[in-house]
């Protein structure tokens, strides 16, 4: 049983006895508090490790794999607050807020466990137990509240909150090489490349010779047919890994790639 409660800016998760997989594109900075379980996080090919009673900040514009893992008999509970670039954005005007040095690329930051994010989080509960409908504005002040003691406990994540710069223009094989098992749209493929999607789609095709989608596909099941053949591994535990939606999706595509199931391999 999974149950994810979802107050717009607020996300409270709860998983009941089961590991969850998944991989998600995260488009704004996070601020996060683990109350119960493990939560494994993989980006750029690190591994991130949460357990109870951690707080993280996540940066914008990552592309990440996780693993919500209950504690034995128990539940898994977090709570995420989305720094939104609005909110952000209206900070700076009002505040006179704005990024200087650039500091660096860490994409999750373990923060020092600190008095004033559990008094935060704490009162952040009650919130959960609101209608979303009409509660924007109440929701926006704890946004707000929240920027203000990362930066009285974290002043260096300044140069990060209100960093409102875009994707600049990489790489796009090695980007497409590292990030192919990633199930997310072409579109934020391309927005990650500091590319329009029209653009994206050229380069890509002047540098692979293939449509993305076609490039993707096949990409995803020749790793699949090394990872069998070469590695042992189950196909129960890898087609998520490698960015397809389902089992069936998978097998149907590997058979009609490689003439066997996968699971005759």
């Amino acid at each position: 049983m999974v149950e994810k409660k979802v107050l717009s800016k607020i996300v409270y998760s709860c998983y009941f006895n089961v590991s969850r997989e998944g991989e998600q594109f995260v488009p704004e900075h996070i601020f996060s508090y683990q109350l119960a379980g493990l939560l494994r996080i993989n980006v750029n090919n690190k591994e991130y490790i949460f357990k109870e009673g951690d707080f993280r900040f996540s940066r914008r514009n990552q592309l990440a794999k996780f693993t919500k893992q209950p504690p034995e008999g128990g539940e898994f509970k977090s709570i995420s607050v989305r720094l939104d670039q609005e909110t952000l954005r209206e900070l700076s005007r009002e505040y006179g807020y704005s990024a200087g040095k650039r500091q660096g690329d860490e994409p999750i930051i373990e923060l020092k466990t600190d008095p004033l994010y559990k008094s935060y989080m704490d009162s952040v509960l009650p919130y959960l137990k609101l209608p979303q409908e009409q509660n924007e504005h109440l929701l926006s002040l704890k946004v707000r509240e929240a920027v203000m003691i990362l930066l009285r406990t974290n002043p260096m994540l300044n140069d990060i909150l209100f960093d409102f710069a875009e994707p600049g223009k990489i790489d796009l094989e090695e980007f497409m090489l590292k990030n192919f098992h990633f199930n997310v749209s072409l579109n934020r493929f391309a927005y990650m490349s500091g590319r329009s999607l029209a653009t994206f789609k050229r380069d890509f095709e002047k540098i692979f010779h293939l449509s993305p989608s076609r490039w993707l596909l096949q990409k995803r099941l020749q790793e699949a047919y090394y990872q069998i053949k070469k590695q042992g591994k189950k196909p129960t535990d890898i087609y998520l890994e490698l960015g397809f939606e389902d089992l069936s999706h998978f097998s149907f595509a590997f058979k009609n790639a490689f003439g066997l199931a996968p699971t005759k391999i």
